[in-house]
C-alpha cells in the first residue's frame, strides 16, 4: 500500500508539473521591461515569451501580437521553443505509460505485474527527462537576462526583468523531477510471498514427528 501511495503521489505531482509547465510555455511573460532609466512614470510595459509579446498601458488596454517570423526569432528563442515542446511531449508520452501501469488500473489486466511495473518505471523515468528537459531554457533565459541587465553595453529600454513565468517554469521543472522520481521508486514489481514458503516448509518437516511417534509405538508394542 505505501508503494502504491507513493506511485499516486509521484504520479499526481508529475501531472501538476505538467500542466504548470503548458502555461508557462503558453505565457508571455517570460520577460519583462525593466525600469532602469530613473523614470516615476512609465506609461508601457513590454511583456516578451516564447510565441508572442504583449503591450500593457497604464490604461489597462493590453495589445499582444504573436512573433512574425521563426526564422526571425534569435537562436537561444528557437531552442527554448523546441526544448519547452518537447518537454510536454515526453510528459504526454509518460502520462499515457503511468496510466497504463500504475497498479490501481487495469489496462493490461491483472496479472502482468511485471509488465506495469517496467510501464510505470519508464513513465518515471521519462518525467523525469521532461524535467530537465524543461530546465535547461528556464535556467538560460535566467542567465541571458541577467547578463543583458548589469551589461553596460545593452541600452538601458533593452533591458529586461525576469518574468513571473520563470519562476512557475521552475517550479514546474522540480514537481517534474519529484515526481518522476517518486513514480519510479514507488513502481517497484510485487516481490514473492512469504507465507506459500512458510507453508512448503512446514509442510515438508511435518512428517517426521508422525514417523518418530509411530516408531516409538512400534517399541512399545516389542
Amino acid at each position: 500500500m505505501a508503494s502504491t501511495g507513493m506511485q499516486l503521489l509521484g504520479l499526481l505531482l508529475a501531472v501538476l508539473g505538467g500542466v504548470a509547465g503548458t502555461l508557462v510555455c503558453a505565457a508571455p511573460l517570460w520577460r519583462i521591461s525593466a525600469f532602469v532609466g530613473g523614470e516615476l512614470v512609465i506609461a508601457q510595459v513590454l511583456w516578451e515569451g516564447l510565441w508572442m509579446n504583449c503591450l500593457s498601458q497604464t490604461t489597462g488596454h493590453i495589445q499582444c501580437k504573436t512573433y512574425d517570423s521563426t526564422l526571425a526569432l534569435p537562436a537561444a528563442t528557437q531552442a527554448a521553443r523546441t526544448m519547452t515542446v518537447l518537454s510536454l511531449l515526453l510528459c504526454v508520452l509518460a502520462l499515457t505509460l503511468a496510466v497504463t501501469g500504475a497498479k490501481c488500473t487495469h489496462c493490461l489486466g491483472d496479472g502482468n505485474h511485471g509488465a506495469k511495473a517496467r510501464l510505470a518505471k519508464v513513465a518515471g523515468v521519462l518525467f523525469g527527462v521532461a524535467g530537465l528537459l524543461y530546465l535547461v531554457p528556464v535556467c538560460w533565459t535566467v542567465y541571458a537576462t541577467v547578463r543583458d541587465f548589469y551589461s553596460p553595453e545593452v541600452a538601458a529600454p533593452l533591458k529586461r526583468e525576469l518574468g513571473p513565468a520563470l519562476y512557475l517554469g521552475c517550479g514546474a521543472s522540480l514537481l517534474l523531477l519529484v515526481g518522476g522520481g517518486l513514480l519510479h521508486t514507488g513502481s517497484s514489481p510485487p516481490g514473492p510471498g512469504v507465507l506459500p514458503a512458510f507453508g512448503r516448509a512446514a509442510g515438508k518437516d511435518s512428517p517426521q514427528p508422525v514417523a518418530a511417534e509411530g516408531k516409538a509405538q512400534e517399541k512399545a508394542y516389542v
